[in-house]
């Protein structure tokens, strides 16, 4: 069963009471603000909703990246930033036992991380780690590689913080933690055994359980937004978890990608960006001839899957308007699930989200 966009009657704000908010792409990219983020943030906060700001990048510590937020403008805590070593450290102390080595391949927020859970931080594969933690760093060496092959030829347990391909940055798109896994990966012929970061839904768990009020055990999961924008790592964590989400088009995830997206990787709303959190969400719906509607736009799939955008009356262009790529991306949704030929679509040449 084809799961689609939902609506809103009132803001996402309003309707969950915390956001689980991805930071690049998202609220910055590398040292700068992402437009509009601090605004939603703000207006979202004033309507009664929390933030947690849930980041796969390990190197930075909590309060180094709270005082970035703050530069901006914005109000919080160190303890409502979530780095993916803070939740790898608390999975590797399910994994191993106390008082444990682990050969550290990252920063020195990672590494404390480590010794707060009770084991040890190892340098070196000499040491007989137990396991290897893997973390993207900026100054990570080819040394640091050889370390931890090293240390898993030997034995030792493969684990990683994230396996986010890319990463953005002021520049544009960098290679990721995902991407200096593969170097290990080819000397050794191991995969990590676990990962802590999204694509999991870990983050998003763990953040539940960090933030909840002292008088409550858990937030539960349908009171949790998580907010990205990457499908593959934000969103598809959200499906593991049974999250609702939201994708705002401020960083990874394109229109095309969204519209062709396979179950797994579907937000359940759709945001140009973080104001997003503060407008309700318009619902699409389908008519009896198999049009699907949103706001003042239709769109029809034909089953050779040829697309047809039109504007109701008052309603704009097409290409121009977030609701044709909501009304478009169940339509497709739907075309893909019931085995149409996705390869041979013409999709829309939206100028939003392009």
């Amino acid at each position: 069963m084809t799961v689609f966009l939902k609506g809103t009657d009132d803001a996402p704000a309003k309707t969950y009471r915390l956001a689980l908010l991805d930071l690049d792409g998202v609220v910055y990219r590398g040292a700068d603000p992402v437009k509009y983020a601090a605004e939603g943030i703000d207006r979202a906060q004033m309507l009664g909703m929390r933030m947690a700001y849930t980041t796969n990048n390990a190197s930075r510590f909590p309060h180094v990246v709270a005082d970035q937020l703050r530069g901006f403008g914005l109000t919080l805590d160190d303890g409502q930033v979530i780095t993916s070593a803070v939740v790898a450290a608390r999975m590797l102390r399910r994994h191993l036992q106390d008082g444990a080595r682990v050969l550290v391949i990252g920063s020195d927020h990672l590494r404390d991380q480590i010794r707060i859970n009770g084991m040890v931080p190892v340098y070196k594969a000499a040491d007989q780690p137990e396991a290897v933690i893997q973390a993207w760093y900026p100054e990570l060496s080819w040394q640091d590689l050889a370390q931890a092959a090293f240390a898993i030829e030997n034995g030792a347990r493969y684990f990683t913080t994230n396996k986010d391909q890319t990463l953005p940055r002021e520049g544009g798109m960098a290679p990721g933690n995902g991407a200096m896994l593969q170097p290990v990966i080819l000397a050794t012929g191991k995969q990590p055994e676990d990962s802590a970061g999204k694509p999991e839904s870990a983050m998003y768990d763990e953040a539940r359980q960090l933030l909840a009020d002292s008088q409550e055990k858990n937030l539960d999961v349908d009171q949790c937004l998580p907010v990205g924008d990457r499908l593959d790592t934000d969103i598809e964590a959200a499906s593991k978890g049974g999250y609702d989400s939201m994708v705002v088009l401020t960083g990874v995830a394109r229109t095309p990608a969204i519209l062709t997206a396979p179950a797994k990787l579907r937000p359940t709303y759709l945001a140009e960006d973080l104001r997003g959190l503060t407008m309700p969400q318009p619902q699409p719906s389908k008519e009896a001839d198999q049009t699907w509607h949103c706001g003042g736009q239709t769109v029809k799939v034909d089953d050779d899957g040829h697309v047809t955008l039109r504007a109701l009356e008052g309603g704009g262009d097409p290409l121009s308007d977030l609701d044709a790529v909501r009304a478009c991306a169940c339509a497709l949704w739907e075309y893909q699930d019931r085995g149409g030929d996705m390869d041979s679509l013409d999709l829309p040449a939206f100028v939003v989200g392009a």
